[in-house]
This record gives C-alpha cells, sequence and structure tokens, in this order.
C-alpha cells in the first residue's frame, strides 16, 4: 500500500510537469485580459480627468456675472413698463378731470343766459337790485375766464360755421344800403365830393364776396382752453 503524501509538499514527478504545463497554457490568457483590464481603467480614467477639465471651465464669477446682467434686464423691462403704466394713468386721470370740467361749465351755461337775460331786462340799471345782479354775474363769469372759459359775441364779424349757428336771415343792413343812398345823392355836388361816396360804393359791393356776416347774437356761445363747447346763435346778414 502506498503512503499518503504529506499536505503541503511540492508534487514531484509527473505533477509537477502537468501543473506547469497547466500554468504555462494559461498564463497568457490571464496576461491578457490583465493587459485589457489596464487599458480599459485608463480609458476610464482619461473620460473623468476630461469631465474635470471640463467643470474647470465654467468660472462661476462669470455664472454670477451672467445671472445679474439677467436679472438687471428683467428689473429695467419691469421699470419700463411700470413707468409706461404711470404715464398712462396720469393721461387717463387727466383726461377724465378735463371731461368732468366741460361737463361742469356746460351745466353751468344756462346760469349765465339766465343771468344775461335778467340783466338786459332789469327795469332800473341803478337800483341796487340791478347792480347786485350784475355784480354777480361778473363774479361768475370772471371766475370761469380764469379758468378757460371764452364768451362768443360776434355782432358784426363775418360768419363762421365753425362758431357760430345761423339761425335765421335779417335783410340787408340798413347801414350800408345808407351808404349808397348818400352817394348817389352827392354825385351833383361836384367830383371832389363824390370820391368819398365811390369808395363806400366799392366796399359795399366787395362786402357781399367775403360772405354772410353776423347782425344779431341770439344766444352767445362759449370756448373752453380755445374749444368751442357751444356756437353762438345767430341771425346774418346775406
Amino acid at each position: 500500500m502506498r503512503a499518503k503524501e504529506p499536505e503541503g509538499e511540492i508534487p514531484s514527478g509527473s505533477a509537477a510537469a502537468s501543473a506547469a504545463r497547466t500554468f504555462g497554457t494559461a498564463g497568457p490568457q490571464v496576461g491578457a485580459s490583465f493587459g485589457d483590464d489596464d487599458v480599459n481603467l485608463g480609458d476610464e480614467g482619461g473620460a473623468d480627468d476630461d469631465e474635470v477639465v471640463e467643470g474647470e471651465i465654467v468660472d462661476p464669477l462669470t455664472a454670477v456675472t451672467a445671472q445679474r446682467d439677467e436679472y438687471l434686464d428683467s428689473l429695467r423691462r419691469l421699470q419700463a413698463e411700470f413707468d409706461n403704466y404711470r404715464k398712462r394713468v396720469t393721461k387717463q386721470q387727466s383726461e377724465q378731470a378735463e371731461r368732468a370740467a366741460v361737463s361742469l361749465v356746460g351745466k353751468l351755461l344756462p346760469v349765465l343766459d339766465a343771468l344775461d337775460l335778467a340783466a338786459a331786462h332789469v327795469g332800473d340799471p341803478d337800483s341796487d337790485d340791478a347792480r347786485a345782479l350784475v355784480a354777480a354775474a361778473s363774479l361768475l363769469t370772471g371766475a370761469l375766464a380764469k379758468e378757460g372759459l371764452e364768451r362768443i359775441d360776434p355782432v358784426g364779424q363775418p360768419f363762421d360755421p365753425n362758431d357760430h349757428e345761423a339761425v335765421g336771415h335779417l335783410p340787408a343792413d340798413p347801414a350800408a344800403a345808407a351808404a349808397g343812398g348818400n352817394g348817389n345823392g352827392n354825385g351833383a355836388a361836384g367830383s371832389a365830393g363824390a370820391e368819398p361816396p365811390a369808395a363806400d360804393e366799392e366796399k359795399g359791393a366787395s362786402a357781399p364776396h367775403d360772405g354772410p356776416v353776423v347782425g344779431q347774437v341770439m344766444r352767445p356761445g362759449y370756448r373752453w382752453k380755445g374749444t368751442v363747447i357751444r356756437p353762438a346763435m345767430v341771425m346774418v346778414h346775406g
């Protein structure tokens, strides 16, 4: 019976040769395997190095500066929008106040008409009542005139459809007809006295070409800050 070899001893003979052949054949494969692993590890390490480099390219100060500029642009746009809103609201408030003033003045025009009518039909202009009435009317019209109210009373002026409202026609102006009659009567007085009437006749002949003329105001008109809020109601010649 063959004695058992002690454990841990190096095998001898054919066993050692067999082991050598086995490790010799597997050695290149193991080496190649370790070589591939080394290359792969090297590649992975290179990729990590590139990411780190790319991370270092983004400067924190540059990022903060870009963010600051973005916030500043947003703030400027918001400021511009607020300025436009403030201007728009101010304009709307001004227009609303102007419309309210025009409405109030329009409601006061009948009061002015009543005062004019009362002053025109007062019995004794030197009486206390007449003077008080005239003083009250003057105070009201003066206060409104300071704010921009202007009276339109165009007697003797050419008719303007923008400021006047014609409600009727009057006969030819008696003064012009009298001037024409005087010119014809003075023709026999001599050449020296006939020249002025001839000039008057030329003026009278040119007057109709200028258009109708206001001969009577039935109701005065008014302007508010240059804008006609009520045209004058008139009678015209021509």
